[in-house]
């Protein structure tokens, strides 16, 4: 087979575009192309959260999120830095609302202190120095947390692949994967693209990719929409930077936060909310084939019956703007529902396993240099939800590793 390019990526989010770079730049020479389905880049997942630059101490210690996010915070600090894209290191605060909470904070900063993370220990009044507005009895600050425009990341990373040769085609779906002993060849509605080795970044939709192309990514992707309010323009002074809940380790998501963007805006959200489609940015929006596939995938059902407590919750505070502000009122008193004025949503594209394990690591498939019997011809990011943004230049390296070697094994 005649190749049109080398490496063909799909999906032009920050993990692809990072991809795309990290290829040019560390491997020049080598053929590079993205497709993306969208007429824009960062439509999804890259253009539709909070902005944080994560610290990484949520994670297992010696997890690939923990390792990525630890070095890409700094990473990501130092890149919007030299390519002048806007960014600040705002720090952030973990609150303890309750005694309860206090073993799960105390958890929290040793898993930190293990994953290299300065921390302070803070009381009352350390967190009233902080946040004067928010109410606690014990927290931490995490210094190293920052905020940046992260669709402006995306756009960087685009144009400096570019620059050393790669080749961006904006509107180009995926319809068809052929693959073959000498090439894999990819059906858009423009025509074919002939390559020798596939990477799929698709995001929301890398479990479908993955099957294409003939490959089992042995998860689904069901998809969680995230629903945010902003803070009313005169009340965006109750919040100076970053303020999380201390998470439930029994809910696979953070919980309502507060996060001060990078534009002066004041984020309040997520929730988790099943959505109605992969692209499901509302309860107006329906897929049936979307709706169809996570009905009878059996994993939605273990998710259903292990976590049906916290979803009504999340459902509850999604229908009614009172339960809503009643949550957000634990961490900020101060707030009313007049205060909350909608904010875009974002669906978080979260891969699960038939039993209902959600996976809590990033996930690659496909070639594995390390293992010989791994299939050929693809990379396919499987998992890559929060941080995968803050961990994009790391992330992107890995897949460009893994693709570099894939085309050095078929000669």
């Amino acid at each position: 087979m005649k190749h049109d390019v080398q490496v063909l990526v799909v999906g032009g989010g920050i993990v692809g575009l990072s991809t795309a770079y990290a290829l040019t730049r560390e491997h020049p020479g080598t053929g590079v192309a993205v497709l993306e389905k969208e007429d824009a880049l960062a439509a999804h997942q890259t253009g539709r959260n909070s902005g944080v630059i994560h610290s990484g101490v949520y994670y297992r210690p010696g997890s690939l999120k923990a390792r990525y996010a630890t070095g890409g915070a700094r990473e990501m600090v130092a890149f919007c830095r030299e390519q002048g894209i806007a960014h600040q290191v705002t720090g952030k605060l973990i609150v303890a609302t309750g005694p309860a909470e206090l073993p799960r904070l105390a958890a929290l900063a040793e898993r930190g202190r293990a994953n290299g993370i300065p921390l302070t220990e803070l009381d009352p009044a350390g967190l009233r120095a902080h946040e004067p507005e928010v109410a606690g009895i014990a927290g931490l600050h995490l210094a190293t947390t920052g905020i940046c425009d992260y669709p402006a990341v995306a756009r960087r990373y685009a144009a400096l692949a570019g620059e050393r040769g790669a080749e961006l085609r904006l509107a180009t779906p995926v319809l068809e994967i052929a693959r073959r002993a000498d090439g894999v060849t990819v059906t858009t509605p423009h025509g074919e693209v002939r390559c020798a080795v596939l990477v799929n970044c698709a995001g929301l939709h890398s479990d479908r990719i993955a099957r294409l192309a003939g490959d089992d990514p042995g998860v689904r992707i069901v998809p969680f929409r995230g629903e945010y309010y902003e803070l009313a323009e005169g009340r965006r002074e109750l919040v100076r930077g970053l303020v999380y809940p201390v998470p439930d380790p029994a809910f696979p998501f953070l919980g309502v936060h507060l996060t001060r963007g990078i534009h002066g805006d004041v984020h309040v959200g997520p929730n988790a909310v099943p959505a109605l489609a992969r692209e499901g940015y509302d309860w107006r929006t329906l897929n049936v084939r979307d709706l169809a596939e996570t009905a009878r995938f059996p994993g939605t059902w273990t998710i259903a019956r292990r976590h049906w407590r916290h979803e009504l919750g999340e459902l509850h505070r999604s229908l009614s703007k009172r339960a809503f502000t009643t949550a957000v009122r634990r961490l900020l008193p101060a707030v009313t529902a007049a205060d909350l004025v909608p904010a875009t949503a974002g669906v978080r594209a979260q891969a699960v396993t038939r039993d209902g394990t959600l996976l809590d690591d990033f996930a690659f498939a496909g070639f594995d240099p390390a293992d010989p019997r791994s299939p050929r011809r693809t990379v396919h990011v499987l998992n890559a939800p929060s941080p995968a943004a803050t961990a994009s230049l790391g992330i992107g390296r890995e897949v460009a590793r893994r693709a570099v070697a894939a085309l050095r094994a078929e000669g």
